[in-house]
């Protein structure tokens, strides 16, 4: 088992007006966790029905990473400048990669912005390598049909496991990925305990961790118990094998791992590359509209 490097407890932030997110990543203690770079978990909020449609981000710029958003509950919609259209419900995933740039708008989905209701979900940014930074823009619409789920069982369901990238049980999920990842989505039962293997790279082990979305868990660790309270993170040691979570009232986690891109990173805003000429360059090429135009979106 890996022991625990660190707990990570979320701040606030607000990537946008008006929304308002809790964030373990990055913060104070940790910039980033390679290949991932941030993780902000929104809602759940309740959205007032409008007759006169909903709110949103309007079109924003992206270049050299992947964004990738976990929908919970309610209903949004997405557009980007490549082309790409899709309608986000509960259980999907959407798995965009921006690369050399796109620009995307993400607004709540007519017939929910008309009658309202629970808005919840999570996005992650993943890093991209310096040889995929500036490939072609993608796209993936990951439905929650199209995500396996891996049941671990006694009696009866202790936990359930969707398997988004990566494998888990011999059970391989549908997200195409540049860099050897494990993205899984984890609901554990009142005293359900789960083992997941995360693989070790050449010279030593995979970036891990585990945050909680809901409820508690622990982190069994060679160490001892580790509690992990709703919105914390546990970062875990890069040396030794599977990572341990025990679960006394339930909990829903989401598990990340990857094998670390040993490369500079340099940011700013919505664009992450290798150096600060590469930001500069960024910021005229969005400028000068050569990621494209987006026109048309109801927000």
């Amino acid at each position: 088992m890996r022991n625990i490097d660190h707990i990570v407890s979320s701040v606030k932030a607000s990537p946008a007006p008006g929304l308002v997110v809790d964030r373990p990543l990055p913060s104070p203690q940790v910039e980033y966790i390679s290949p991932f770079l941030m993780i902000d978990h929104f809602g759940p909020t309740t959205v007032p029905a409008r007759e006169n449609g909903g709110a949103g981000l309007s079109p924003h710029p992206h270049r050299g990473f992947e964004t990738v958003t976990l929908l919970l509950d309610g209903a949004m919609e997405h557009r980007d400048s490549a082309g790409n259209h899709g309608v986000l419900r509960p259980g999907d995933v959407q798995w965009m990669t921006a690369a050399r740039g796109i620009l995307h708008a993400e607004y709540h989905e007519a017939e929910f912005a008309r009658t309202g209701g629970s808005l919840h979900g999570l996005q992650l940014w993943i890093n991209l390598p310096r040889r995929f930074k500036m490939s072609p823009p993608a796209y993936q619409d990951l439905t929650a049909a199209r995500i396996p789920v891996v049941e671990e069982r006694d009696a009866t369901v202790r936990a359930s496991v969707r398997v988004i990238a990566g494998e888990f049980g011999g059970i391989a999920g549908p997200a195409r990925t540049f860099t050897p990842l494990l993205v899984l989505h984890v609901r554990l039962r009142a005293g359900a305990m789960l083992e997941v293997p995360v693989e070790g790279g050449e010279k030593s082990g995979w970036n891990a961790l585990a945050y909680v979305i809901e409820g508690a868990a622990v982190a069994r660790t060679p160490e001892g118990d580790v509690p992990l309270a709703a919105r914390q993170m546990a970062v875990f040691a890069r040396q030794g094998g599977a990572l341990s979570l025990f679960s006394d009232a339930g909990a829903q986690v989401l598990i990340l791992a990857g094998e670390p891109i040993d490369e500079p990173v340099a940011s700013w805003g919505p664009f992450v590359m290798n150096t600060q000429q590469e930001i500069l360059q960024a910021r005229s090429d969005f400028s000068a509209g050569l990621m494209g135009r987006l026109e048309g979106v109801p927000y």
